[in-house]
């Protein structure tokens, strides 16, 4: 049964009050075949019926493949203590804290979130809150162009297609440009941000940029020059953008010592299951200069009037909650559960098994990049990765569906992820992290050479 608080009476004075006769009326402007329909369920039918049913459509998922998929969502293993420890009521219950002083498990839960991500990213201020990498890269930008009063970012293609499409939807209308920085077509650099290009977008008096962003790795998995491009971005007075991958910063520089004014980056990866949609968990991070401008909640530690220790809501603005339109940002959530996950995580793993879990991904990857490439389908870039690259495969999307079919989920079709970049047409994305097993990767090889049928050339390059 439907609830809602007016009654048809309420409806029809509220109705009356802005001049038309139905809430349909409300939605006049959009075409009507895109308007959503009445919702059409099933008769009812009995309890067991029914789970028989869910059952069989369950059993039309394909949950056994031997998976490559990465692009921004990673398989990593999680200890059983994560799912428990979230189950605890005090946890799992708890929401947004619009009086948080009376939810001190929810935001000790967002300080040590905080702090631990603080220590990983090596930047002073962290917040919590952002619904996925994506929006979290587009209040990145935002950030950007707050602080120095400018409006043109610069973005690089090297960057995940989905987060920039996200930019250019949150800036549509705002008055401030998106710029793409093209990428290095060939030679050793191939795939990566062409710093050239970026000298020379930054060299526009007439049109200063607020923001440059690059992602490390890239969207292609490859390493990226990001102290060179903070620097560039440094001297044309702009500000400098790292969008992370989490798990990666246990062997990669952190974005706070190669000079990043602010990190951003999806925390999936962090004892978060996969899942189509979402829940996510966007990571936002800056320096200490920006921490007026950053969205979502900052938790701090203080002592109340006893001398006892207590958490609480610090340097936030009412109008954050109250007065939208001063508001740095009204797009937030409250994913504490999730910032709980990747925090037990972390904790559980600790800095070296952390390192182990990237270690193993990359000897994983070593691994598949050889018995690709002697399946016949060699490296698209020549320059160094960590655990995910493309690999070059005529006719990707035939090639992906006979794969399918066989087993085997070859990763991503780039052809169809990027259709506007040629230069990946024939491209596979794959990616393999610690809980890929040589079986896998034997599974994919032998599957990939009877589908293509030949032999490629030797690989263009190596794992990081």
């Amino acid at each position: 049964m439907a609830y809602g608080p007016h009654t048809p009476a309420d409806r029809q004075r509220m109705l009356a009050a802005i001049g038309v006769r139905s809430v349909d009326d409300l939605f006049a402007d959009i075409p009507e075949a895109l308007r959503a329909g009445p919702l059409r369920l099933d008769p009812p039918e009995p309890e067991q019926a029914l789970v028989t049913r869910l059952g069989g459509l369950a059993a039309r998922n394909q949950a056994d493949l031997a998976s490559f998929l990465g692009a921004g969502a990673y398989r990593h293993f999680a200890p059983s203590l994560v799912d428990q420890m979230l189950l605890r009521g005090e946890w799992y219950t708890a929401y947004t804290p619009y009086q948080p002083e009376v939810s001190q498990g929810t935001l000790q839960s967002i300080y040590e979130y905080e702090s631990l991500m603080a220590e990983l990213l090596g930047l002073d201020v962290v917040s919590a809150s952002h619904y996925d990498g994506a929006t979290a890269t587009a209040e990145a930008a935002l950030m950007t162009c707050r602080a120095t009063r400018r409006d043109r970012v610069l973005i690089s293609r090297a960057i995940h297609p989905h987060y920039r499409e996200v930019v250019r939807t949150y800036f549509h209308g705002a008055g401030i440009a998106v710029e793409e920085i093209p990428l290095v077509a060939d030679g050793a650099a191939a795939g990566t941000t062409d710093l050239a290009a970026l000298e020379a977008l930054l060299a526009e008096p007439e049109r200063p940029a607020a923001g440059v962003l690059l992602a490390q790795p890239s969207f292609y998995g490859l390493l990226e020059p990001m102290a060179e491009a903070a620097r560039l971005a440094h001297a044309a007075g702009a500000l400098s953008v790292a969008v992370v991958e989490p798990v990666s910063l246990a062997v990669l520089a952190p974005p706070g010592a190669y000079g990043a004014d602010i990190a951003a980056g999806e925390g999936q990866a962090l004892g978060i299951a996969p899942q189509y949609g979402g829940p996510y968990l966007g990571i936002l991070a800056c320096t200490d200069a920006l921490v007026r401008q950053v969205p979502g909640r900052l938790v701090g530690m203080t002592t109340d009037l006893d001398g006892r220790r207590a958490y609480v809501m610090t340097l936030q603005a009412r109008e954050q909650h109250i007065r939208r339109e001063k508001a740095a940002s009204n797009i937030c959530t409250n994913q504490t559960l999730l910032a709980l996950a990747a925090s037990i995580w972390l904790a559980a793993l600790g800095p070296h098994g952390l390192r182990d879990v990237v270690a193993l991904g990359a000897a994983r990857a070593a691994e598949l990049e050889a018995a690709l490439t002697k399946a016949g389908a060699p490296r698209l870039h020549p320059g160094p990765y960590l655990n995910e690259f493309a690999v070059r495969v005529v006719d990707a999307p035939r090639v992906h569906r006979e794969l399918l079919e066989r087993g085997v989920l070859a990763g991503l079709v780039l052809g169809e992820a990027v259709p506007d970049e040629p230069s990946v047409r024939d491209g596979l994305l794959v990616c393999a992290t610690e809980v890929t097993t040589a079986g896998d990767i034997a599974a994919f090889a032998a599957a990939l050479g009877e589908v293509i049928g030949g032999r490629a050339p030797a690989a263009v390059g190596g794992a990081a």
